[in-house]
């Protein structure tokens, strides 16, 4: 089992944003230290009322604090981009990396961002679909012509080149069970989210393994989700303490729509906050969250990326939680694998 840390970088409007980052370049290092296996970063824009820190160049810094770590772009909102621009991006990190960079793909679903790149909710299906083609043939191809939706691509190479080979892992993220299906067919491995209940995820896992089977694809070595994840000496205290900050950011996705585009029945995040916990985030003492986390790796997730930080949130809570995870719970996992 591995265990990578998602970092948002999204900060309430009046912080200092120089003080976030150095606090986010402690974070990084710490988790090297703690034996972390990957930094995630994921990407929105116009995240209004919170800052937050641009993906790409984020990666390409915090590459240089953690050079045995895998970084993971979880995920890049493909269908706002052209894919010579992602290729060339992405091989450059690999580079930078020596081979150990994640492209993380997902549809998005904010109007907001739609608009400001010139597209729209209803092309975004196939602005991803074409864009994931175009980017394996990049990066496998010495030079690409193929014509799509929203782009031409005559001759054209991506340079540099990836250092991974074929090409650097590709995850889809999914909500949606057609999102589950794409992921089967596009991707390297379904990237997991973390806003759906387990019932649902497990659902979504049959319906994955049997797309993988029509499409005579074997099931991923790797398989990766992201989860809210929060410890401390017991389930009371880590309750009372992330809760803060966690409900916050819930609200904000409510607010966002990232409702609309979950699976009917998992749908609603403007729940109490007790009754949005339940079966969704991993909150407790070091043995309870460690029994949650087995349940996932059983389950066949064995790349678990853990959110621990969220908006607001005291720097030394952030490390107490990483020192607590990594010395007590991983321990408790790894034992029981």
């Amino acid at each position: 089992m591995q265990f990578g840390l998602m970092l948002r970088s999204q900060y309430p409007k009046e912080d200092n944003l120089k003080d976030c980052f150095s606090n986010i370049l402690e974070q990084v290092v710490k988790a090297e230290k703690l034996g972390f296996s990957s930094i995630t970063k994921g990407s929105h824009y116009s995240t209004f009322p919170f800052n937050s820190f641009q993906q790409i160049p984020f990666l390409a810094r915090i590459a240089a604090e953690v050079p045995t770590m895998r970084l993971n772009a979880g995920i890049v909102l493909l269908p706002l981009h052209k894919p010579l621009d992602i290729a060339e991006q992405i091989a450059t990190l690999d580079v930078i990396t020596n081979g150990k960079i994640i492209l993380g793909a997902g549809l998005g679903y904010r109007d907001v961002e739609f608009k400001a790149f010139g597209t729209s909710k209803k092309d975004r299906v196939k602005r991803l679909e074409e864009n994931l083609i175009a980017i394996k043939r990049l990066w496998t191809e010495e030079k690409v012509s193929m014509v799509a939706s929203h782009f031409t691509l005559e001759e054209a190479s991506c340079t540099p080149s990836p250092l991974q080979d074929p090409h650097p892992p590709i995850w889809i993220g999914a909500n949606s069970d057609a999102g589950i299906k794409r992921a089967a067919k596009f991707g390297d491995s379904y990237y997991i989210n973390p806003h759906n209940r387990i019932e649902t995820t497990k659902r979504q896992l049959e319906l994955y393994k049997e797309e993988l089977v029509k499409l005579n694809k074997p099931f991923p070595e790797e398989l990766p989700m992201r989860r809210e994840v929060f410890v401390a000496e017991n389930f009371d205290k880590a309750f009372s303490l992330c809760r803060p900050y966690l409900e916050t950011k819930y609200g904000s996705y409510h607010n966002w729509g990232q409702d609309n585009a979950m699976p009917e029945g998992d749908n609603d995040l403007s729940l109490d906050f007790e009754e949005l916990l339940e079966d969704r985030f991993i909150i407790g003492g070091p043995n309870e969250v460690a029994e949650k986390i087995l349940e996932l790796f059983f389950l066949g997730v064995n790349h678990l990326i853990v959110s621990i930080e969220w908006p607001g949130m005291p720097q030394g809570l952030v490390l107490d939680t990483m020192d607590l995870l990594a010395t007590e719970v991983f321990p408790l996992v790894r034992n029981r694998i």
